[in-house]
């Protein structure tokens, strides 16, 4: 890098200083969507009574993008900084309208937006993002920035979706999904969200039916129905088993344990029209790749989802 690619990196009071810890951590680029997602994390941060860091990435300059822009080196640097420094100006306005008590730190990066949500999220209490950005290069779930965030972020990540506020109680239910009875991390947090809203919590668990056709030896009627009875009754018991001890650490959180016959990702995100928030397990790709492939529950949830998505690491 030349000395002038360095000296656009004038960041003034948004140096980045000593990654915080227990923190909320908000991603901004400009758009609408992201500061939807940086209201919510306000909420968040007062309900958590965490400190906030607002975190800006403006990668252009120290890939050359910038040489394109009319105007010569000086012109350049001045229009780079003002427009990067006018979206955390307009970001931390707008926190401190809202929450003027709340500690708010702005930081701005010439590295990749994943990068540097991870790294500096790596001991949040929260990240959260926008669902969707106004281009490839800022947006953040619409390209690589989302996949790579929700399939590795070492702190929980919320997806901001929908319409409603944080902590409007239009349905009272928080919604967490659970493969199987020891996925304990996303429900215990569910939990935690719901007692911060005053909601209660559903459980939902979701199982396919087995085949009743094909090659292999024919089944009577009653054995069938031993069978599925039998598998009904074990299914059913994962939501409970799932929070049997999470129901008294929080007895004062409503809670409602279904499961039901069907795909995962369909189940789930017709569950989120009636919800205010979905909370799940973000298992860890094994690609590792700049944009590391997805299940399809997470995909579905975070391209679908009637309401707010909590991606919580497991373990």
């Amino acid at each position: 890098m030349t000395h002038e690619r360095e000296s656009l990196w004038d960041y003034g009071r948004y140096a980045p200083r000593p990654a915080l810890h227990g923190h909320v951590l908000a991603g901004v680029d400009g758009s609408d969507e992201a500061l939807r997602a940086l209201d919510q994390a306000v909420a968040e941060a007062v309900a958590r009574r965490a400190p906030l860091e607002i975190l800006h990435g403006w990668p252009w300059a120290k890939h050359g993008a910038h040489e394109g822009l009319p105007g010569g080196p000086g012109q350049e640097k001045s229009s780079l900084l003002e427009r990067a420094h006018a979206v955390l100006e307009s970001a931390v306005a707008r926190v401190r309208e809202q929450a003027p008590e709340l500690d708010v730190t702005a930081t701005l990066t010439p590295h990749p937006a994943a990068a540097e949500l991870m790294r500096r999220g790596e001991h949040a209490a929260l990240t959260v993002i926008g669902s969707r950005g106004p281009s490839e290069i800022t947006g953040l779930v619409s390209g690589s920035v989302g996949r790579r965030l929700a399939g590795c972020c070492p702190s929980p990540l919320l997806v901001v979706r929908g319409e409603a506020a944080y902590g409007g109680l239009e349905h009272g239910v928080v919604l967490v999904g659970v493969g199987t009875d020891t996925e304990t991390e996303a429900a215990r947090f569910a939990f935690e969200e719901a007692q911060q809203r005053g909601a209660r919590v559903r459980v939902l668990h979701s199982c396919v039916l087995p085949a009743t056709s094909g090659a292999g030896p024919v089944v009577s009627a009653e054995r069938l129905r031993a069978e599925l009875e039998t598998k009904a009754r074990k299914q059913s018991a994962v939501p409970r088993t799932a929070v049997t001890a999470l129901r008294e650490k929080f007895p004062g959180v409503g809670v409602e344990t279904d499961t039901v016959w069907g795909g995962a990702a369909e189940s789930l995100v017709e569950a989120t029209r009636a919800a205010d928030a979905v909370v799940i397990t973000a298992h860890r790709p094994h690609g590792r790749g700049p944009a590391p492939r997805l299940g399809p529950v997470t995909h579905a949830l975070l391209h679908r989802a009637h309401c707010p998505v909590y991606l919580v690491p497991a373990g």
